[in-house]
């Protein structure tokens, strides 16, 4: 007869199975099977998009120049300056995805993939507008001067305002509990040890996952504040020593880039020998935009929330560029250097394996720089998602020094083991929960759409009849310099 352990086990086995099943169920689109949870988000990004008549596009200079320090209000409340709040939501966002994810999106369907990556984080950017206005419009400052916001502050009050109140406290409350379930961000720390160890081939697990601990536990106990610090040096040294090393490549293949971009642009629309055709293209690089860029889970928004600023809008401007850059600038590369280095051809490369060998055809110790990179990716997103889920908890449990101090020493102590133990059951899990947060999130924001076009609107002529005027200091970046 089998133990009690082993019913116990079996029993969790088939419970996670069947709740992943459900929530990463697919349904067939001209053929091909695509999650549901992925067109739940796609659509969204789409429909805004149009209904705030392309404001990615309208306001990207816009964007620039308040990202920039231009429109800064020193005596505006806040944490961080907006920048920093976009830093420290990037450091969340660009990460292992965008280097393992385009390789794996490359692998299922092609080159073309590449294509439509772009094309949703293009849509994305649209999504990412509202979260982030919506997080600064109904954040909830504190009198010590923290400031706590995100899906759980928007969805509440934000239906109070439309009349809503039992919805907007259900669909709160909903999005809270399914998003903690998040808390510690397994995926990360496992393949950051992961590749650490296949790169020096030593085993290290306990060492890695303390001394990570303690690296984390340092950042984070100076609050969003001590992050925003780190993250505002860290994310542009991260990406600009990532993007040399990927521009190198492109470099030494400069002749074979247009050969790419035309593999790119056919096998998207007219791809050969892909399963399912275009539409199986298609859907490979939508699900890998949509896990990219996070837009429609209200992460970043908890982070943008914090931000130096009186308008809402401003910052949700500040937002939009977040998955320009880590998704069609970074993947974008990314996608280019496995291509015109051929690896995506090579059989049994179907994930970060295909960008490390991409690297290593030019010069031998390229994968210690990529090793070097995927550290600093993980460290960074790590550090971001405690932000995350430390305003889940202070929703949840309150936001008292004794909670917050609670929540950062459980935080620290769960990454210990992350390189220890396989956490496929733990991953598959928590994954299931943040999608399915993603629900409440996004009903609320189809219902809030009409609020942000308004101030949008409003925000947009305030600027032109130079109500909201730039700041007397200089700008930071030369994009803005008139």
């Amino acid at each position: 007869m089998p133990e009690n352990g082993e019913i116990t086990s079996n029993f969790l086995d088939k419970a996670i199975s069947g709740l992943t099943n459900i929530v990463f169920s697919q349904i067939s689109v001209f053929g091909v099977g695509i999650e549901w949870v992925v067109l739940w988000l796609a659509v969204p990004m789409v429909f805004i998009t149009f209904y705030l008549r392309f404001v990615n596009v309208q306001q990207f200079r816009l964007a620039l120049s308040i990202s920039s320090g231009r429109y800064a209000d020193p005596d505006a409340p806040g944490e961080v300056s907006q920048f920093q709040a976009l830093m420290t939501a990037l450091s969340g966002t660009i990460g292992l995805g965008n280097i393992a994810g385009v390789a794996i999106a490359i692998a299922i369907g092609g080159p073309g993939a590449t294509f439509w990556m772009i094309v949703i984080a293009f849509f994305a950017m649209s999504l990412k507008f509202e979260e982030c206005v919506l997080g600064v419009k109904y954040r909830e400052i504190l009198p010590d001067g923290s400031v706590f916001g995100g899906p759980m502050h928007y969805l509440r009050r934000g239906l109070e305002d439309k009349r809503m109140p039992r919805l907007g406290k259900a669909l709160a409350l909903t999005y809270g509990i399914l998003a903690i379930t998040n808390i510690v961000p397994f995926t990360q720390v496992n393949q950051a040890y992961s590749q650490l160890s296949s790169v020096t081939g030593q085993e290290f697990p306990w060492i890695f996952g303390v001394s990570l601990s303690l690296l984390v536990g340092l950042v984070i106990v100076g609050g969003l504040r001590g992050i925003a610090k780190l993250t505002s040096r860290l994310v542009p040294l991260m990406c600009a020593i990532y993007l040399v090393a990927t521009l190198t490549i492109l470099v030494t293949h400069f002749h074979l880039i247009p050969n790419a971009i035309l593999a790119i642009f056919e096998g998207a629309f007219a791809p050969k020998g892909v399963a399912g055709g275009a539409i199986g293209v298609f859907v490979a690089g939508m699900r890998r935009a949509v896990y990219s860029t996070e837009a429609g889970t209200g992460l970043s928004s908890m982070v943008h929330a914090a931000a130096k600023t009186k308008e809402p809008v401003s910052q949700g401007l500040v937002a939009l560029l977040g998955p320009f850059f880590d998704t069609v600038i970074v993947c974008t590369m990314t996608a280019l250097v496995i291509i015109v280095t051929g690896v995506y051809k090579l059989e049994g490369l179907d994930d970060i394996q295909m960008t490390s060998a991409a690297f290593g055809t030019v010069i031998w110790w390229f994968p210690y720089v990529l090793a070097f990179c995927v550290l600093l990716f993980a460290f960074s997103t790590i550090v971001s998602w405690s932000i995350y889920m430390s305003r889940v908890w202070a929703f949840l449990f309150g936001h008292s020094k004794n909670s917050l101090a609670m929540f950062r020493l459980l935080y620290c102590i769960s990454l210990i083991p992350g390189g220890v133990f396989s956490v496929k059951q733990v991953i598959d899990l928590v994954d299931s929960f943040l999608f399915l947060a993603v629900i409440p999130n996004i009903v609320g924001l189809y219902i809030l759409a009409p609020m942000v076009k308004r101030d949008l609107e409003i925000y947009l002529d305030r600027i032109r009849s130079g109500e909201v005027g730039a700041s007397s200091g200089d700008t930071q970046f030369w994009w803005v310099r008139e």
